[in-house]
């Protein structure tokens, strides 16, 4: 860039090397920044440039930029601006594999969409749409209307209501029926639900006042009926589906405490959480109601979430008696919390095949979690022998009995039987291993236990496998290049 004006070299913290300072325009015309300007768009080089002369017009002020670092910095400009172009656009927020068996992982994204869902978004996001607009009358009608009708096959008799999450549903809900009144709810369900966000927390922006009953792992039906005030508005019930209390314990079983809210008139908000609408006992999860059961046991409302064990979109609903869903969704906070047609494209989708009886066939986590044990160790055999000729001896692949989990704060401790494929590598550590999977082309996300690791397929769909077997080809090659250089180094 012969714009750009060589540096005195007298001391960079004074006058003469602000003047080597280039201006913008200068710094623009040189052909060194065409490559960037072409590729970026000139409004980012110019921001990008701005950013970086005024960090060097700081460093001279306070002298910590000698001559010659102030040189390099203004002659490396054009490749400085290519890097970070590159940094500043490029999203984080990428597809990966996920080979940890976790099938609702939080930090994943939880339930992958079917097909036929991203197709819906792409049909009502890319074009105008009957959000808000009822074809026959010509005329305004409201979104929730959408997926009534689903709603209704699902839950008959009950009304339903969707808000951006489970938080904001209990948040509604509670706003809704008990703001500046009594909730009463056992300390032993006061959990935190992720991300530091807790029940009590929740409970107080909402407006209600918690009454605490019980102990943290003892909580009878007599606490609850000593509670109860003229100054109590609600009973809230929480599925403790993110951890468990073992050994001396009591809780109060729903269809008691109904009936306990019958008899005082007070509505009963469940907390459901995980959004199940199956019998999960065949697969061997057995502490994870469905929704339908906690309606039929009693509650009043359920709040439950889009994205874990329904298998769709992230979103809260809430379902129940209809006069109760009424003054949900006149309250004000509904619109603050409503959600998108992309949502409900999703919802609709994920719905119908709930409706159908086809989630296990449509829905991608319903899938994992019917997938047998025997299916998932064919896969991994399968995947062994393919691997074998490519990999030698450079890695050490065994199968190794394991399980996976629901996650997502559903089921602990409730694992599916599974088949792993365990994975060591000569002269790398498990971590060493895990992290050059992890930032492969295709990101592989795996876990480690002992001294190896854990790739489960029941995760990765049967489409990703090649992914996972061309992350092991690349690890594999990599020790046998660092085998012959060491042994280059021996000789």
């Amino acid at each position: 860039m012969a714009v750009i004006r060589k540096v005195s070299s007298s001391r960079g913290s004074g006058a003469p090397a602000m003047r080597a300072l280039p201006q913008m325009d200068e710094v623009l015309e040189g052909t060194g920044m065409r490559p960037a300007v072409e590729r970026f768009g000139r409004p980012l080089i110019v921001a990008l440039l701005r950013e970086r002369l005024a960090a060097l017009r700081a460093g001279i002020r306070k002298g910590d930029v000698a001559p010659a670092a102030l040189q390099e910095a203004l002659d490396g400009l054009p490749a400085w601006v290519l890097e970070e172009g590159q940094r500043r656009t490029q999203s984080g927020l990428v597809p990966v594999v996920n080979a940890t068996g976790v099938l609702l992982h939080t930090n994943l994204g939880r339930a992958p969409l079917p097909g036929e869902a991203i197709r819906r978004i792409d049909e009502v996001a890319s074009s105008y749409s009957t959000l808000e607009y009822e074809i026959p009358g010509g005329r305004r009608r409201s979104r929730t209307a959408h997926l009534d009708r689903l709603f209704a096959l699902l839950f008959p008799g009950c009304a339903s209501h969707v808000v951006n999450n489970n938080a904001a549903a209990l948040l509604l809900a509670l706003n809704t029926l008990a703001e500046g009144r009594e909730v009463v709810v056992s300390r032993g369900e006061l959990v935190e639900i992720g991300g530091s966000f807790r029940i009590p927390e929740i409970m107080a922006k909402s407006g209600a006042l918690l009454r605490e009953i019980g102990t943290t792992n003892r909580t009878r039906l007599s606490d609850y009926e000593r509670a109860l005030t003229p100054k109590t508005a609600l009973l809230l019930k929480v599925h403790p589906s993110n951890y468990r209390i073992v050994g001396f314990t009591a809780e109060v079983r729903l269809p008691e405490l109904a009936a306990l809210a019958r008899r005082k008139r007070l509505p009963l908000l469940m907390d459901q959480g995980s959004g199940n609408l199956l019998d999960l006992k065949p697969h061997g999860v057995r502490n994870e109601p469905s929704v339908q059961e906690v309606l039929a046991s009693g509650a009043d409302l359920v709040c439950f979430s889009g994205d874990k064990l329904l298998g769709g979109p992230q979103a809260g609903l809430l379902t129940g008696r209809p006069a109760l869903i009424a003054r949900v969704r006149e309250n004000p906070l509904a619109r603050a919390l409503r959600v998108d047609k992309m949502i409900y494209a999703a919802l609709e989708t994920v719905l119908l095949a709930h409706v159908r009886g086809r989630a296990q066939e449509e829905l991608p986590v319903a899938r994992m979690i019917a997938m047998t044990h025997e299916a998932i160790e064919a896969r991994a055999r399968r995947m062994v022998v393919r691997l074998g000729p490519l990999i030698e001896a450079r890695l050490g692949l065994r199968l190794q009995e394991g399980a996976s989990l629901l996650g997502g704060g559903s089921a602990p401790e409730e694992g599916l039987p599974t088949m792993l494929i365990a994975v060591r590598a000569k002269g790398l550590s498990p971590r060493a291993v895990e992290e050059r999977l992890r930032l492969g082309p295709v990101p592989v996300i795996a876990r480690i236990e002992s001294d190896s690791v854990l790739i489960d397929l029941r995760t990765v769909p049967e489409g990703q496998e090649p992914i996972v077997e061309a992350a092991l080809g690349a690890l594999a090659a990599e020790d046998a290049v660092d085998s012959r250089n060491t042994e280059r180094v021996r000789r």
